[in-house]
């Protein structure tokens, strides 16, 4: 992969998202900074209330941000019109929920759910027919193309959103806990179908999951915390002089901004003892980070 600008298909920069609910002010992003590849697919995970689905819901369109930076493509979320940010929400971003009902429409069959969003967007009949049959044959269901919601299971319906969700061939597919509600191995086929169709379509693919192996499934796992990217864990790979690439033990990096802030583990804050005030050293090559008062690590 390049590592050129021009590489990153979602950029966001000190993003920040405020909520004002009465006279209090809550700050869900607080300055996260974030950049994905053009065809990567990446999991967003972290604890409840640390900013994940907020994150989601600024670059799907359906929130706009505070203040920061943050772009998809060439669009600009903070400063694009309400009228092109239809456009955007309609055509460049595919959504999938994470409660199976709220994907699809109860009363039409999987082919008719998949063709809806292209029915919108006024796609020739005989053009979504047939898009629609190829997308439900890529998520493993052209048998089921007749089928209502309430006569598939659980996996088969967050399959048919998939679908859905990339009707309209959108670039940014984006999908907010997909498997909260399915079993472990339904989970797991449902994240392979995922990595598979970021591979085959090119499309740039982000989850947000608490899934505890979603790692085998994606090129990168976020984590956030407080509102900011704490730590990136990056799939290693080593090559063969003559076989393709074998994937390795993923390396984990705290991830510090531009102006010099990172996140300590909150592990190596306990182990260590350390408060709100800490001693930074430079040694050789190492920077290290003690505790301002020396003491027994817990």
């Amino acid at each position: 992969m390049t590592s050129s600008v021009d590489s990153f298909y979602v950029i966001a920069e000190d993003l920040f998202k405020i909520y004002k609910v009465a006279d209090l002010e809550v700050v869900a992003l607080r300055g996260l900074d974030l950049a994905v590849r053009r065809g990567e697919i990446i999991a967003v995970v972290g604890p409840s209330g640390s900013g994940k689905t907020t994150l989601l819901n600024t670059l799907s369109g359906m929130e706009r941000p505070s203040a920061g930076r943050v772009s998809v493509g060439d669009r600009d979320l903070l400063s694009i019109t309400s009228r092109d940010l239809e456009r955007y929400r309609r055509l460049e971003v595919g959504f999938v929920w994470q409660a199976v009902g709220r994907n699809l429409a109860p009363y039409l069959t999987a082919q008719e759910n998949v063709e809806l969003p292209m029915i919108v967007s006024g796609v020739d009949p005989w053009d979504r027919a047939k898009r629609a049959e190829e997308l439900l044959n890529a998520v493993g269901l052209g048998h089921k193309t007749r089928s209502l919601p309430r006569h598939l299971s659980g996996g088969e319906q967050q399959r048919v959103a998939i679908a859905v969700a990339m009707s309209n061939d959108p670039p940014l597919l984006l999908a907010d806990e997909p498997t909260g509600e399915l079993d472990n191995r339904t989970a797991m086929e449902v994240f392979r179908l995922f990595a598979s169709l970021t591979r085959t379509t090119g499309v740039t693919t982000i989850i947000v999951t608490h899934y505890p192996g979603i790692a085998e499934f994606v090129d990168r796992v976020v984590a956030i915390r407080d509102g900011k990217v704490s730590t990136e864990t990056i799939k290693a790979m080593t090559f063969k002089p003559q076989g393709p690439g074998e994937e390795v033990p993923k390396d984990e990096y705290v991830v510090m901004d531009k102006t010099g802030r990172l996140q300590i583990p909150q592990e190596y804050i306990e182990k260590l003892g350390l408060g709100d005030r800490v001693r930074v050293s430079v040694e050789g090559t190492q920077v290290v980070i003690s505790p301002s008062e020396p003491g027994p690590p817990k």
